[in-house]
């Protein structure tokens, strides 16, 4: 389900958030799903139950998850939390290809690197 690395110089709660954010937008976990609890996820991870907290609440913060008081964690419907973050990436993506114009570069080396980045096992 979760993936942690502690070798990265990432907070274990970002990783943790960004994993079920993942979870969440690629569909993996459905709406009103619920989520496992604050103590089983940290057993399943191994880290602290302090983190797996930090991180359901800064998901709750940005409408991914919601809290039933005495039942639990459950995943938010997710359609317009998936266009925000299209929309946020496609942002991103622009901001890259205009600094990489700037710098001069043509647009054929741009797509390029894009092509690379989307399929790495032919670069």
């Amino acid at each position: 389900m979760i993936q942690i690395d502690n070798s990265s110089s990432k907070a274990l709660y970002e990783q943790v958030y960004e994993e079920i954010q993942r979870l969440i937008l690629s569909r993996a976990l459905k709406p009103d799903e619920k989520l496992p609890s604050v103590r089983e996820l940290a057993a399943m991870v191994k880290i602290n139950p302090n983190t797996i907290q930090k991180a359901y609440k800064s998901l709750e913060e940005d409408n991914y998850i919601y809290t039933v008081k005495g039942k639990g964690n459950f995943v938010n419907n997710t359609l317009e939390l998936r266009s925000t973050y299209t929309k946020n990436m496609e942002d991103k993506l622009k901001e890259a290809v205009n600094s990489l114009k700037n710098l001069g570069l043509k647009d054929d080396y741009i797509v390029g690197l894009v092509e690379k980045v989307l399929n790495p096992s032919k670069a």
